[in-house]
């Protein structure tokens, strides 16, 4: 089967996320880098994209340029990758699904609502992709989760609870390290630092696992570092379609914490937890019964797991491969075969919904806020 022709924009040399999506993408055969808007300086984003092996012709300077470019190409790309800071997102998306072309975009996918919404109307009236990478979802042992969860074996799900916490911006000194800055700048972020950072992936989790949506919630945001316009620590409690209650924490200044993301969802007759740093395993409670660790790789699991598995059991697959599984959905879906995990524009305009009502609930001492979309309710 031929490969995919794949496009990215930004995740450019020394990107935190640009390797894995580059890994990620070329992991499994299914795509290939022909095209590339690298860095938001033209000259270095042409040289470092002809050093990943793209032909001088399709290593452009800017999206727009790209755009152009490949618009007029009989061999196009047949997905872009959008890899840029948050305010571009919408810009680059729309403009990509109004010519035609499939997209993976990051989170958050828009910084408003009133955008989110546009992206899924215009993915509609395209019939192209537009997919957003909450890759944490395609963990095999999440989608373990969610399958059990479905199938009803712990029974109705009472509550969940998770977090994505860290302490990597725990530093005061460190603040004008731009890797770090941005992410608390509304000019670059939006309204909303690391709920719209990590505590969105979070909240999908939740959402993807129990097969369920958040309906309202209430928050307490806070800027621990007072040189913060926006918040590095939150704690969101939010309710669910189904009734579900849910707690969530999530802080960018937790020192002593890794990566701190994590989520157990319990349930009538048992219970499941699921842990970033233990990716390989899959911690379940059945009510009155004893504690049991379900490996990848071990018999028995759900056809989505062994899908997307692809070492023997006892042998970790990390990150990036979980943005591999994210591009094998979008393979199959590009070539027709509809993925049920995929993470889409309904999900990138919920999430951003969220956090609108997050950042209101926090001005207004923690009322509660309806958490859908207008689209949604």
């Amino acid at each position: 089967m031929a490969k995919l022709r794949w496009g990215m924009i930004g995740g450019g040399e020394g990107s935190q996320i640009g390797p894995a999506h580059r890994l990620g993408a070329l992991a499994d055969g299914m795509f290939e880098l022909v095209a590339g808007a690298l860095d938001h300086r033209p000259d270095v984003g042409r040289e470092y994209a002809q050093r990943l092996g793209v032909a001088a012709d399709r290593a452009y300077g800017n999206w727009q340029e790209m755009l152009a470019g490949e618009k007029g190409r009989d061999d196009r790309i047949d997905l872009v990758t959008i890899a840029t800071p948050n305010s571009t997102h919408f810009e680059i998306a729309k403009a990509f699904l109004e010519a035609g072309f499939n997209v993976l975009c990051e989170k958050p996918m828009t910084m408003t609502v009133e955008e989110g919404e546009e992206i899924v109307r215009v993915a509609e009236a395209s019939g192209k992709i537009c997919a957003v990478n909450y890759c944490y979802s395609a963990y095999p042992m999440v989608r373990q989760a969610r399958a059990m969860v479905r199938a009803g074996d712990i029974g109705k799900v009472r509550l969940v609870v998770t977090n994505f916490s860290h302490g990597h911006h725990g530093d005061a000194t460190d603040a004008d390290n731009p890797r770090v800055r941005w992410r608390y700048d509304p000019a670059m972020a939006g309204v909303s630092g690391q709920f719209a950072d990590c505590g969105i992936h979070a909240l999908h989790m939740a959402s993807f696992i129990c097969d369920d949506e958040v309906k309202s919630l209430s928050a307490d945001m806070a800027s621990t570092i007072s040189s913060r316009e926006l918040e590095d620590d939150a704690m969101v409690n939010f309710r669910m379609e189904g009734g579900t209650v849910g707690r969530l924490w999530t802080s960018s200044v937790a020192i002593g914490r890794q990566h701190g993301f994590d989520i157990q969802v319990f349930g009538e007759t048992g219970g499941v937890r699921w842990a970033s740093e233990q990716p390989n395993q899959l911690i379940y409670t059945p009510v009155g019964g004893r504690t049991q660790i379900i490996e990848k790789g071990e018999g028995g699991l759900h056809d989505e797991v062994q899908r997307l598995s692809r070492v023997a059991i006892a042998h970790p697959e990390g990150f990036p491969l979980a943005v591999a599984n994210i591009y094998c959905d979008l393979a199959d879906a590009i070539r027709g075969e509809t993925r049920d995990g995929l993470p889409g524009a309904s999900d990138g305009v919920r999430s951003i919904a969220a956090v609108h009502a997050a950042v209101a609930s926090g001005k207004e001492d923690g009322a509660w806020k309806d958490a859908r979309p207008p689209m949604f309710r």
